[in-house]
């Protein structure tokens, strides 16, 4: 049985103090002082002190807890209480309020960044380990920076502000490949349900540019967008406007492209088979819908020679290599703004951060050599299903950049 201590020194409004409060005394049996309102401290025969709050909800009398004394204080008990009683005028359980407030704390900590972001890594378990490693690598700066917030909190600072820490170090590139891996992650809490925003979206322009030596190359989906629209315009020799719609879906080095061999081109496989002298190794270029279009084209024109870009003036030659480049200068595009090497660096850009694609599933496509932990290169039919997947949505992806920047811009995510 509990009583109620009447003998307890309150103030003369009946109400508790934080001395009366400090210096109550456990007994044989447990009782309460009471701070009006429903509100009463119970002492336990232990020598604990509970705050609680008694209601009538739905004519049933019902129990709140407040928290425990002396790390929930008189005020802030009191502040709980007329929390609860704001609910109750509002046609609200403070007991299930509660519950709820706990459940929604209980899902925020399941979905905080570093728990997705560890979920997401562990869906790339069918990617190589040096992909999976190197995934790890980069969202473990992302997960000290903020991973114990939860990924609907994060904003766009936050993760500007581990990109600038690596910058600061002059790790341009490494800050720009955290802010794409995070941005995946994002993706995928979005498309989970579990997040509404990716702010690395709102990152555009935000880092320091990469300094590289790369050839020049348009990698902004826009610019792409017009760069196609030019190249549909060009006016010259038919087989160059071939090489030059080619160019972007295929992305194979130019040299390899001005040298392509009618005989290893399977229009029916859709796969274009040759060896990669530079890298020594044999390589298969899956050719999408619209690249295999091209080609029945151009072979009612260039069928009769080895060469599917046959020089201008034997069909013994392939096209020269001053084809390509010119044709970009005639179209508008200086030396520094694009080249015919550029599309390779365009595509490696925007199939990772647009459209999602695996590091060592493009690094295949790109024919670069990818190797396994145990040093051994992947063979050349490694992925290759997803890359027939790949080139496919790729060039669907070009053909909406040309025809609506708007809506391609948003055309990602892995098909």
């Amino acid at each position: 049985t509990i009583k109620k201590d009447t003998n307890m020194a309150t103030t003369n409004s009946n109400k508790l103090t934080d001395t009366a409060v400090k210096s109550a005394k456990p007994k044989d049996a447990p009782y309460k002082l009471s701070d009006g309102g429903g509100m009463y401290l119970l002492i336990k025969p232990n020598g604990g002190k509970y705050w609680h709050l008694a209601y009538r909800f739905n004519d049933k009398q019902k129990l709140l807890a407040l928290g425990v004394y002396p790390e929930v204080s008189l005020k802030e008990a009191r502040l709980k209480r007329d929390i609860a009683k704001k609910q109750l005028q509002d046609g609200k359980d403070p007991s299930e309020a509660k519950k709820e407030e706990k459940r929604l704390s209980i899902l925020q900590a399941a979905n905080t960044f570093e728990a997705i972001a560890k979920e997401w890594l562990e869906k790339q378990k069918h990617l190589a380990d040096v992909t999976q490693n190197k995934s790890k690598w980069l969202l473990d700066f992302a997960i000290t920076g903020f991973g114990k917030k939860a990924i609907t909190d994060i904003t766009a600072p936050d993760v500007l502000a581990v990109c600038q820490l690596l910058e600061k170090q002059e790790k341009r590139e490494t800050a720009r490949r955290i802010k794409v891996k995070c941005g995946q992650v994002f993706r995928y809490a979005i498309q989970n349900g579990l997040a509404t925003y990716n702010p690395t979206q709102d990152l555009k322009g935000a880092l320091q540019p990469v300094i590289t030596k790369h050839q020049a190359a348009i990698t902004d989906p826009v610019e792409v967008g017009e760069l196609l629209r030019a190249i549909a315009g060009y006016k010259g020799q038919f087989v160059t406007l071939c090489a030059l719609k080619l160019a972007p879906m295929v992305f194979v080095r130019p040299s390899e492209l001005r040298q392509a061999l009618w005989e290893h081109i399977d229009l029916d496989a859709k796969e274009w088979r040759y060896h990669v002298s530079k890298t020594n190794t044999a390589h298969i270029v899956p050719l999408s819908r619209q690249a295999v279009t091209i080609l029945k084209e151009l072979h009612a024109l260039t069928g009769r020679s080895p060469y599917v870009f046959p020089s201008i003036r034997t069909n013994s030659r392939p096209m020269s290599e001053n084809t390509i480049n010119p044709a970009l200068r005639r179209l508008g595009y200086t030396s520094e703004q694009m080249c015919g090497h550029g599309f390779r660096a365009m595509a490696r850009t925007l199939l990772e951060e647009v459209l999602g694609y695996p590091y060592d599933v493009i690094e295949q496509q790109l024919a670069h050599t990818v190797r396994d932990p145990n040093g051994r290169a992947y063979n050349r039919t490694k992925h290759l299903e997803q890359r027939h997947k790949m080139m496919q949505h790729w060039s669907d992806y070009l053909d909406g950049l040309q025809v609506d920047n708007v809506v391609a811009v948003k055309f990602g995510g892995v098909a």
